[in-house]
């Protein structure tokens, strides 16, 4: 699974998801991506899911990129302990996405095979999602 292997703070603040992605929101490496189109937060695990959901369908043929990382820790108290006494440890590692932001791209695939790919892997992942196709730039 995905996660910093170093981090300047251990424990980070919440922080608010508001507004679209303003980087990382169009397809730059492959011909077809997944495209976020709300905010939320897509925990390791979930990456990792969706991660074998789509090399399953790419196998030999294409290439997958991940776009997405999780950089930011959540905290968790122990169960049955009472408040106070400071914020808990760190559980798991979350990537905080917004809308716009493109998490998988996909190459070597048709536009039929990619979505069937995506929406596999959409099925793995908490927020709403849509395929999307590569900008020809000057076209």
């Amino acid at each position: 699974m995905l996660a910093p292997r170093k981090v300047k703070f251990r424990k980070t603040q919440k922080g608010r998801m508001r507004g679209m992605a303003n980087t990382g929101d169009y397809v730059s490496f492959g011909s077809y991506g997944l495209k976020a189109m709300e905010a939320g937060w897509i925990t390791s695990r979930q990456i990792e899911a969706a991660r074998i959901t789509i090399s399953r369908k790419v196998r030999k043929v294409g290439r997958m990129w991940i776009r997405i990382f999780p950089d930011k820790s959540i905290t968790k108290k122990p169960a049955e302990t009472r408040m106070g006494k400071g914020k808990g440890a760190p559980e798991y590692w979350v990537a905080v996405v917004k809308p716009g932001r493109i998490l998988f791209e996909i190459e070597g695939l048709d536009e039929k095979d990619a979505e069937r790919a995506f929406r596999l892997c959409s099925h793995k992942l908490p927020i709403k999602t849509k395929t999307v196709g590569r900008r020809e730039v000057g076209v």
